[in-house]
């Protein structure tokens, strides 16, 4: 009861939070709002048990995802643009989607159903087979990293692909993205004091969990993914209390670069590995004499390379956008 209490209320908190932004027309106050509103989700995640997407939401929804719009912000007027009044069509869209989600909804089984659809298809044989052929305790690890490497493989390309779109939006495709960074050293906001202490305490804490994450998702909520969202945070905290110049020379523009298109090849060439050690693409099991060992040297060298991935990617991003004018 209580449980559904809570849910209740961070739902709630959820439409309000929507609504603010909806209604809000100061785009920094939006942003700050959307900030909220994904500190909201990780919450109900963490209540739906999903921690690890719950840890993804709270690094790139309300950590680096609110910075880089904060960024963006610099390139775009501080409130919203008048436009064309569509109230009417946009009220009526609006309650014609909540109906048919409303009414979608009653189809779905029960919240924790064992019973459900998605619980008897493989559900079932993940949980029967992750401790004999992968032997670690996180099912979910065991399905993203070795079940289902493939796809996840195809998601790392895809972050890898969405930066090179994203780093030619802003320029970064006439060959030197952070010019402007690398020629001047900026003071960030070291010359105010509680900022500058609350980093120095904050940052190696930072960077220590994004470690703990990226080598210890076997056996807790966490991976590639998370780890590399909050080690991205910790270096943008130290670029903004020191400033982009000595952010870039403790990671320079070509090592962020390496990163991003490192980590998606570390990936492929895993797989590569296993077909020349006679097995399939993505085959851990032939990494080692003990295939229980094979799987579990897969799954850290391709968790990783997604970490390096994402480290890179969001970076570069990040440092991208601070170089413009």
């Amino acid at each position: 009861m209580t449980t559904l209490l809570i849910g209740i209320f961070l739902l709630s908190l959820l439409v309000i939070t929507a609504v603010a932004i909806v209604r809000s027309e100061d785009l920094f106050s939006a942003v700050m709002l959307s900030g909220i509103f994904s500190l909201l989700m990780a919450l109900n995640f963490f209540l739906l048990d999903a921690a690890d997407v719950a840890l993804t939401e709270a690094a790139v929804g309300a950590g680096v995802a609110t910075v880089l719009l904060l960024a963006g912000l610099k390139l775009t007027p501080p409130t919203e643009a008048r436009g064309r009044s569509l109230r009417k069509l946009s009220v009526v869209v609006i309650a014609a989607t909540t109906l048919l989600m409303i009414y979608a909804s009653f189809g779905q089984p029960t919240l924790g159903d064992p019973m459900a659809p998605a619980q008897q298809h493989v559900a079932p044989w993940y949980i029967e087979k992750t401790p004999e052929l992968i032997d670690i305790p996180n099912i979910v690890t065991a399905v993203l990293s070795s079940f289902r490497g493939y796809d996840t493989l195809g998601e790392v390309f895809v972050v890898l692909t969405a930066g090179i779109g994203v780093m030619f939006l802003l320029g970064g495709g006439r060959g030197k993205p952070f010019s402007r960074l690398d020629s001047h050293v900026e003071e960030g906001l070291s010359g105010h004091l509680i900022p500058k202490v609350m980093a120095r305490l904050l940052i190696p804490f930072i960077l220590l969990f994004a470690l703990f994450v990226q080598f210890h998702g076997e056996y807790s909520p966490g991976g590639g993914f998370q780890a590399g969202a909050i080690f991205v945070a910790g270096i943008i905290l130290y670029s903004l209390v020191r400033g982009e110049g000595l952010a870039l020379a403790v990671i320079p523009p070509r090592v962020l670069l390496w990163m991003s298109a490192g980590g998606a090849l570390l990936y492929g060439s895993v797989g590569l590995a296993g077909i020349l050690m006679g097995g399939q693409f993505l085959e851990y099991s032939v990494l080692s004499e003990n295939p229980v060992t094979g799987q579990h040297i897969g799954i850290i060298v391709i968790e990783l390379g997604v970490g390096l991935t994402v480290t890179g990617v969001l970076l570069s991003i990040f440092h991208a956008f601070a170089a413009r004018d």
